[in-house]
């Protein structure tokens, strides 16, 4: 038994008639946590279970938190989640909804995620965000998925903060045969780890995150993520801010469907012409979601930019 559920393939009439190209959706929003992360996150879940975990672990306050607690709750299994002081409200409220213990330490990420390990004993399961192997054996499932409906594009659009969809994805397009098909790895331009990375030739860690996009900001994208540019075709693509909210509040009007502007990113990519995607005639995007993102927070947004 899968936690995650196959998600519709779509295409779409607005981006395809915009873009002037035959654009397909990944409608990853659809998951019942609200993103892709209960894939990998629903397998790593169940296994640790299989291995006799009694809790369940994880550093988040965004879609990885709520995929972990969503699969607590599912599998009857108490769940912690740390959440940085800047969570917002209504993430910490949608968290305690699915049953979980929610505790708030630290000013980032990396602060609140060091507390959690610290938190993880002998019969508990820590679950990463997005650096572990089950959880990209779980993301590559959506390419199965695509691959089953008989669409093979020739080009995949998905956004990238830590690098967990990215490597999932990839290892999704290597299984299936896809070698041929490379992947536009989109960031904002204040969370850019991995085009940072790419740069470096290794993995870098940013001073600081400054981007709308939360759940792009991890200040170093994982070491899988540059091992696949090397044994696949990537192509790194920064949007700004308000590229990324703009496409979330054209994406609504277009599918009437919510994402946050970490998924705005992607779109941006359809939305504004990027020109990378002028080689390619049938991209598919990876609408990935987002759990706390409210219309009022993206009309806010987006009266700001």
């Amino acid at each position: 038994m899968h936690l995650h559920q196959a998600t519709p393939l779509i295409p779409s009439r607005a981006l395809s008639l915009l873009a002037g190209r035959d654009v397909w959706l990944k409608m990853e929003a659809f998951q019942p946590p609200g993103s892709f992360k209960i894939r990998g996150i629903g397998l790593a879940c169940q296994h640790y279970l299989r291995q006799g975990a009694e809790r369940f672990v994880s550093s988040s306050g965004g879609n990885a938190g709520m995929a972990v607690a969503w699969a607590g709750r599912q599998l009857g299994v108490p769940v912690i989640v740390v959440v940085p002081e800047t969570t917002s409200a209504r993430a910490v409220e949608l968290l305690r909804q699915e049953n979980a213990e929610v505790i708030v330490h630290g000013a980032s990420w990396q602060e609140a995620n060091h507390y959690a390990q610290s938190l993880s004993g002998s019969k508990d399961a820590f679950l990463h965000p997005f650096d572990d192997p089950l959880l990209w054996q779980g993301h590559a499932t959506m390419i199965d998925e695509v691959a089953a409906d008989g669409c093979k594009p020739d080009v995949v659009i998905l956004s990238v903060g830590g690098g967990g969809l990215l490597n999932g994805v990839v290892e999704g397009l290597q299984r299936n045969g896809w070698h041929d098909v490379p992947v536009i790895a989109v960031e904002t331009e204040g969370a850019a780890s991995f085009h940072a990375a790419l740069q470096a030739g290794h993995t870098v860690e940013l001073a600081a995150i400054n981007s709308v996009a939360g759940s792009l900001g991890a200040k170093r994208v994982s070491e899988q993520s540059l091992r696949c540019a090397a044994t696949h075709p990537i192509h790194s693509a920064l949007v700004t801010d308000s590229q990324a909210i703009a496409a979330c509040s054209r994406f609504l009007n277009d599918h009437r469907v919510l994402t946050e502007p970490a998924c705005g990113a992607s779109l941006a990519v359809i939305y504004d012409s990027h020109p990378l995607l002028a080689a390619f005639r049938k991209p598919l995007v990876i609408v990935c979601g987002g759990a706390t993102v409210t219309a009022e927070q993206l009309w806010h947004l987006s009266e700001k930019r």
